[in-house]
């Protein structure tokens, strides 16, 4: 890279960092956690449980502001420092290094401008996401197998942890049904942008006539809740079933009932988890996700008169798709919300689905502040 580019790129990312630090009271931040350390240090602090991981959790995310920005500061004083050496003395081995460290800081900034747009509430919170395929059949089935690989593989590349809590397999191919817990620092802001009805279209290779194919998998997200949030809920208005539980593939199959499944019956809602050693701790996590549900559920009642379309619930079909996925006859992923498109789907179904998620947070944060 030519110094006057490298030049140009600091410039610009330095207005960056300045900004995202006018935006940080770095000493009301500080102050914030050593208050909560100060607490943590308490005897008695450990008396509530719950209460205490939550300032732990609370005390991490507040470092992890700071460090990330200071981070961002640093990088941004070594790579002017680097310009100025190579002004005085070009040498190739330094360039490379300036060029690694403008590529690499270009990346830090791009997943921090994507986390400063996570300002709703629970946007921190861990995610629940439900796969449900369309009508279809085995084609959907398969797509949706294929959209359980494309999340599990961008969970992977945050490092976030993904739990299986439900897995019903399809009879042929792919599944009929799968709920993730997806935890990590602001997993429900990021899968948020997910939920909505996924169109595929691609030459099936269940058809031996080899015909272009359409299908359609709903993509529901809630974020997890804790019991701070009250939601008000009956086992008179429950019915519980339970059954034997099966890993991904149908592997690990249980030889005793231990998975549950829950069905709120004023709603409809339906709730399942097979994740946990025993019926007692499946019974739990269902009631845990049913509680996320229904207060979602609560959520969505009070934003249907807003314009944005968050959280709307749509038809699984034609002409009701977020993002449609097309291998045949031309390879494109298009959201149909923001209009941001690539010709890459495979790099999107391995996992690359980052500017899918900073497009449409940038769309709702329009829509919350137009011009």
């Amino acid at each position: 890279m030519e110094l006057g580019e490298a030049r140009k790129k600091l410039e610009s990312m330095q207005l960056e960092v300045t900004k995202f630090g006018g935006s940080l009271d770095l000493d009301a931040l500080d102050g914030q956690i050593a208050e909560n350390e100060y607490e943590m240090s308490q005897s008695e602090f450990w008396n509530d449980n719950q209460a205490a991981q939550k300032i732990i959790d609370e005390t991490n995310q507040l470092k992890k502001r700071r460090d990330e920005y200071m981070v961002l500061s640093d990088s941004v004083d070594n790579i002017a420092t680097t310009i100025e050496l190579l002004v005085e003395m070009p040498d190739d081995d330094l360039q490379a290094e300036l060029d690694t460290e403008i590529t690499t800081l270009e990346e830090r900034l791009k997943s921090y401008r994507l986390a400063q747009l996570l300002n709703e509430p629970y946007d921190a919170n861990d995610a629940i996401l439900e796969i449900h395929p369309g009508s279809g059949g085995t084609e959907s089935a398969d797509w949706g197998q294929n959209l359980f690989r494309m999340y599990t593989r961008w969970a992977e590349q945050h490092d976030f942890k993904v739990e299986v809590m439900d897995y019903q397999p399809d009879d042929v191919a792919g599944v009929s049904s799968v709920t993730l817990a997806i935890k990590g620092y602001n997993a429900y802001g990021y899968l948020r942008s997910e939920k909505g009805v996924h169109r595929f279209v691609r030459i099936s290779p269940f058809d031996s006539a080899g015909r272009r194919h359409t299908s359609f998998v709903s993509i529901d997200v809630m974020p997890e809740i804790d019991d701070s949030v009250e939601v008000d809920i009956s086992w008179d208005d429950i019915k519980m079933d339970v059954f034997r539980a099966s890993g991904a593939g149908g592997q690990h199959i249980n030889k005793t009932s231990s998975a549950v499944r829950l069905t709120h019956i004023p709603t409809g809602i339906v709730v399942a988890s097979q994740a946990q050693r025993s019926q007692f701790q499946n019974k739990d996590t269902a009631l845990a996700m049913l509680k996320s549900k229904l207060y979602q559920l609560e959520m969505e009642k009070k934003e249907q008169e807003r314009a944005a379309i968050a959280g709307e619930q749509m038809e699984n079909g034609w002409g009701s798709q977020i993002r449609s996925y097309v291998f045949h006859p031309y390879s494109m992923v298009k959201d149909h919300r923001t209009n941001f498109e690539t010709s890459n789907p495979q790099a999107v179904m391995d996992g690359n689905i980052d500017p899918f998620i900073m497009a449409y947070l940038q769309w709702k944060l329009s829509l919350q502040n137009p011009e």
